[in-house]
């Protein structure tokens, strides 16, 4: 996995491509845990850990000094801060 992840060019895109799969997998789970256990229905923090897991992503390509990845990693997080915002609205105002 390291050698997969070390070939990773310093590029933008590449960081954005990881910045959004990584979220959006860990995000089907976490709607999967929301619609089939009880527990889980009011649990938004699923799905800001799910954003969140992108700061694992940053800080790694930071350490491999890959800065042009790392700020695509940013940017895909800012996509899904925006995302996740306006999923909350749209959550209020059915109330």
């Amino acid at each position: 996995m390291q050698n997969l992840l070390g070939r990773i060019k310093d590029r933008v895109l590449w960081g954005l491509v990881l910045g959004l799969l990584g979220p959006a997998i860990l995000s089907v789970l976490a709607f999967y845990l929301r619609t089939n256990f009880v527990a889980f229905k009011k649990a938004d923090l699923l799905l800001i850990g799910c954003v969140a897991s992108n700061v694992l992503w940053m800080n790694w390509f930071f350490k491999q000094h890959k800065e042009n990845a790392a700020k695509g990693i940013i940017s895909a997080t800012f996509i899904y801060a925006f995302v996740f915002f306006v999923y909350k609205m749209m959550q209020e105002s059915t109330y």
